[in-house]
């Protein structure tokens, strides 16, 4: 047999081999991703009043006390202490008052505390119509665990309805104080 015959076979018997072989799919989690909005009577002005501040989160009744370094400059962080237990540490990654919107990183966080890891949130507020605005509450991130096969209260759902009520909690909270302190 030529050596050029047996390399034909040889390659054949390969390629019907692995045919036969069971894939390794690669799977894990993929970014989630929430997005919720309020109309709030009000101006964007006197909305991004309230939130400006990085390191004043009592708009928030999910938050109980926040503590912080850096003011509003980029890598600034905050502690947010909930009230429900545990706290949560973010960074701000993007500060834009001209637009009236800022973006927040918690790269590290107790799944117990909220159930997601890399989570990354966009607040915006823009002007409505009749002298109201929206505010947009965007929120990603991955789910508690991070390998495939995880527990229900670390699946995708779970980041999803953990992110859901924690932007829907905070918007509600901020409409309540600025039309409650509506003059």
């Amino acid at each position: 047999m030529s050596r050029r015959r047996f390399v034909q076979i040889l390659s054949l018997l390969l390629g019907i081999v692995l045919i036969g072989m069971p894939r390794a799919e690669a799977h894990g989690p993929s970014r989630q991703k929430v997005t919720k909005t309020i109309e709030i009577n009000a101006p964007p002005e006197k909305i991004w009043a309230v939130i400006a501040n990085f390191h004043d989160m009592s708009w928030d009744p999910a938050v109980v006390k926040t503590e912080g370094e850096g003011g509003s400059a980029i890598d600034a962080t905050r502690t947010l202490t909930l009230k429900s237990g545990g706290q949560i540490t973010e960074s701000l990654s993007r500060y834009e008052p001209s637009e009236f919107s800022y973006s927040t990183f918690l790269p590290h966080n107790d799944p117990k505390v909220l159930p997601v890891a890399d989570f990354s949130t966009v607040l915006t507020v823009t002007a409505g119509e009749g002298g109201k605005s929206v505010v947009e509450w965007r929120g990603a991130a991955y789910r508690g665990y991070p390998n495939n096969d995880p527990p229900p209260e670390l699946n995708d759902e779970a980041a999803v309805n953990a992110i859901s009520a924690y932007l829907v909690a905070g918007l509600e909270g901020l409409k309540k104080k600025v039309e409650g302190s509506a003059s």
